[in-house]
């Protein structure tokens, strides 16, 4: 398959990159600040861009996406704002266009994560942009055309990122990216639509 990946630098894309290259499958790789294309999930013309340049593909996965972790007190209408425009719309967007993109019976896997479903102090705005990332795709599901599918991977914390994030979640049980790699080949391999793979 040839597959587009979105976020290869970052923690999870590498271990997703790694994990597909083994698989045998053809990686395009894009990113903000690396990767074959560049693109900005801010920005629709530049998503646009990026799959014309790519042309059609068998899957699009995005591990990307940036949320802003703060107390909700202090948090402005601005950092929140920053989640909804990069991870939810973004993701969103990669979807509305690249489905055009995509062969017949291709699939299109985005990411979420654990706290759309156990929220933490500090993490209002991830909490809400997870939760209606697994919105969009149950919805999409039963929409897109041509034997498209669509799924979310909602990995809890990674055991890689455990010295940046573990602050804010304590108590949680990290897993390793290599595990979570593993969902992302079951949305992209797989038969199923319109699911969440946890990653716990």
């Amino acid at each position: 398959m040839k597959i587009l990946l979105i976020g290869a630098s970052g923690t999870l894309g590498q271990a997703v990159h790694k994990h597909f290259v083994e698989a045998g499958h053809e990686l395009v790789t894009a990113g903000r600040n690396s990767g074959q294309q560049r693109v900005d999930l801010t920005q629709s013309a530049s998503i646009a861009a990026m799959f014309e340049a790519v042309g059609r593909i068998d899957a699009i996965v995005s591990t990307a996406g940036n949320v802003h972790f703060g107390s909700l007190t202090e948090m402005t209408p601005e950092q929140f704002n920053l989640g909804l425009q990069d991870k939810l719309l973004g993701q969103v967007n990669l979807a509305l266009l690249g489905q055009r993109y995509l062969n017949d019976g291709g699939s299109i896997s985005l990411i979420s994560g654990v706290l759309a479903d156990e929220p933490i102090r500090y993490g209002a705005s991830a909490t809400a942009v997870n939760a209606a990332i697994e919105g969009f795709v149950k919805a999409a599901a039963i929409e897109l055309p041509r034997g498209i599918r669509i799924n979310a991977i909602s990995p809890t914390l990674l055991t890689e990122s455990v010295p940046t994030y573990g602050p804010y979640f304590a108590g949680f049980e990290p897993v390793p990216a290599a595990r979570a790699a593993l969902a992302y080949q079951r949305s992209v391999e797989g038969a199923q639509t319109g699911r969440v793979f946890k990653v716990l």
